[in-house]
């Protein structure tokens, strides 16, 4: 593939969803990435669904979502014979991602000094689900899990007592995302230094370093923020209102668009109790009621249009399957065609960055376990030359 990740090679030893996630972000620009498995079955998301597709049903759609753009070779690492294998392309690689528990790395012969021993130049990428030190770093890190733990179910929800789980797997795509994130400014400091380093976060560092505004509410402002439903935690009106047919989003977030969407709903914007973002938010229920009386009167279309003639920002709330079939989501390159091994020409979700002037990228389809298993090992022996 070329990008301009095009000379980069990545030895990717992690499984289910934050570091498949960062490896094919890397893939996505362009490094050739080799996923290494283990024989008995490999990667475990790939039986992880419903759904499963394919003649025999038995192909995961959730494998499929982070593992576009990569090569499949199955290893054992616990045999000697494996772990060799794992040693020589450690070698020719220049980023290594793992996921595994703290320690287990170690237990299976590679520990952090022994891979610098290996190759000097080596990034090396791990997640984990708490940090890999402190007096917690030990512990198994599942998304759901840590999105408990790091306060985002806390700020999810209709209320304080009903704690909700982020719809998608927040904390394992943002641990992934700042893990190649950092592997990118890794790379771009062995240009400097010639030498590489150890990149680490977590899931639990990852949803912290989301919470934007609400973390400095309790670090600065001493408020412990809590669950809103589908209402902003500091502007109003900004959320999610009914209407004649259903629901659709208003983000009124200055005074400008506060007096729009006001006048446009018969409402007097100066009214005291609404004249400010500090009265609205006060008094946030009964705007909410009076903005819900006007808009019933009208059918979402009708309000969409007429907010989009303001300049208000608006918009329904979709299901995946009208998010996927819209134009304005194929004319932003979101969606990726490849060709599977079995199941043939798919559609996939694509990769959210665009570079101007590049042309679109082309994408290989997420591989079935040990499918380059010979095409790997040819590579390899063709970079490590004759002197092997």
């Amino acid at each position: 593939m070329q990008g301009p990740l095009g000379d980069i090679v990545v030895l990717d030893l992690s499984r289910a969803l934050a570091g498949p996630h960062a490896a094919q972000m890397l893939g996505d620009l362009g490094a050739k990435v080799i996923k290494v498995e283990h024989p008995g079955g490999g990667d475990e998301s790939r039986h992880w669904g419903p759904p499963f597709v394919g003649p025999d049903h038995d192909i995961s759609t959730y494998f499929l979502s982070v593992n576009r753009n990569k090569e499949s070779i199955a290893v054992d690492m616990k045999t000697p014979d494996g772990r060799a294998l794992i040693e020589r392309l450690a070698r020719q690689s220049d980023v290594l991602i793992e996921n595994f528990r703290t320690g287990v790395l170690d237990r299976l012969g590679f520990p952090v000094a022994r891979l610098h021993e290996i190759n000097p130049r080596l990034v090396v990428l791990s997640i984990t689900g708490f940090g890999h030190d402190g007096p917690e770093g030990g512990r198994a890190g599942y998304d759901q899990i840590a999105q408990g733990e790091a306060g985002l179910m806390s700020l999810t929800g209709p209320s304080p007592e009903e704690p909700y789980r982020v719809g998608a797997s927040v904390g394992d795509v943002l641990a992934g995302m700042y893990g190649a994130y950092g592997v990118v400014v890794a790379l771009h400091e062995r240009a400097r230094t010639g030498r590489g380093t150890v990149v680490r976060t977590s899931l639990l560092a990852a949803i912290v370093g989301v919470h934007a505004y609400h973390g400095t509410a309790w670090t600065v402002g001493g408020q412990v923020p809590r669950a809103r439903g589908n209402h902003h935690a500091s502007i109003a009106p900004y959320g999610a209102f009914r209407c004649g047919d259903g629901m659709l989003q208003i983000a009124a977030a200055n005074d400008t668009l506060w007096r729009k969407v006001a006048t446009l709903l018969d409402i007097d914007p100066d009214m005291p109790k609404y004249a400010s973002n500090k009265d609205r938010f006060a008094h946030r229920d009964e705007l909410i009621a009076d903005m819900e009386k006007a808009l019933a009167a009208h059918e979402r279309a009708h309000w969409l249009a007429e907010f989009d003639r303001l300049g208000v920002p608006a918009g329904a709330i979709r299901s995946l399957d009208e998010v996927y079939t819209w134009e304005q989501t194929r004319s932003q390159g979101l969606l990726a065609e490849v060709d599977h091994p079995v199941l043939g020409r798919v559609t996939l979700p694509g990769p959210p960055l665009r570079f101007d002037g590049a042309a679109p990228a082309t994408h290989t389809a997420p591989p079935a376990l040990g499918q380059h298993d010979q095409a790997v090992l040819a590579w390899l022996a063709e970079r490590e030359g004759p002197e092997r």
